[in-house]
């Protein structure tokens, strides 16, 4: 390599980092300002008052704020499917795969104060985005882990379809109720949520 060539690699790969770095400020403010005054009542200059970066910056890596808080959800999505499914499928029974994947998934919304907050504050829009392909993924790959457990024996036969999309409604409106109580509860969430889907799934054997 030249010394011509590895200055403009160093300079492309300080430019990366800087790109990386700005998109990450305005991600870490946006989280902020939606769980302090909500979505609806946020502005992309509320977003960028809480960076170092100029207005004119911010629409260099979004277009507006609903691209903002879509790109919130797919970080949190993301990393929540990750986790709900290992649990899953690291259960034998019916009870372990209902049981462990909801208790995975309410520890990971009471893990992150500013993201709980965020979820907690906007439930009303974020259940105007199911469409988006990041959820819309969670409800897919647990219909394939339903598929899978029917196969396996693990699970009665049902419509893995209508079965996945209840789950996954039914833990986020959980969720959602479990973040507004003054002391949220995963255990008594997952409790309540897991009982419900096992007895349903145990009376289709």
């Amino acid at each position: 390599m030249t010394v011509d060539a590895g200055l403009t690699a160093v300079g492309a790969g300080k430019r990366e980092r800087t790109k990386q770095a700005n998109r990450t400020a305005i991600l870490d403010a946006a989280r902020l300002v939606f769980a302090d005054i909500g979505y609806g009542a946020a502005s992309v200059r509320d977003i960028v008052r809480g960076t170092d970066l100029a207005t004119g910056t911010f629409y260099n890596y979004f277009p507006d704020k609903e691209s903002v808080l879509t790109a919130l959800l797919d970080e949190t999505a993301g990393e929540a499917r990750l986790r709900v499914r290992a649990a899953r499928r690291g259960g034998t029974t019916l009870d372990a795969f209902v049981r462990d994947g909801f208790r995975a998934y309410f520890d990971f919304l009471i893990e992150d104060r500013a993201t709980s907050e965020l979820l907690s504050r906007n439930a009303g829009t974020i259940r105007a985005l199911f469409d988006e392909p990041s959820l819309v993924a969670g409800v897919e790959e647990l219909a394939e882990d339903l598929r899978a457990g029917v196969e396996a024996g693990l699970i009665p036969d049902h419509d893995v379809e209508y079965m996945a999309a209840s789950m996954v409604g039914a833990a986020f409106e959980v969720g959602a109720r479990m973040l507004d109580s003054a002391e949220p509860d995963p255990a008594r969430a997952t409790a309540f949520i897991s009982g419900l889907f096992i007895a349903g799934l145990s009376a289709r054997a």
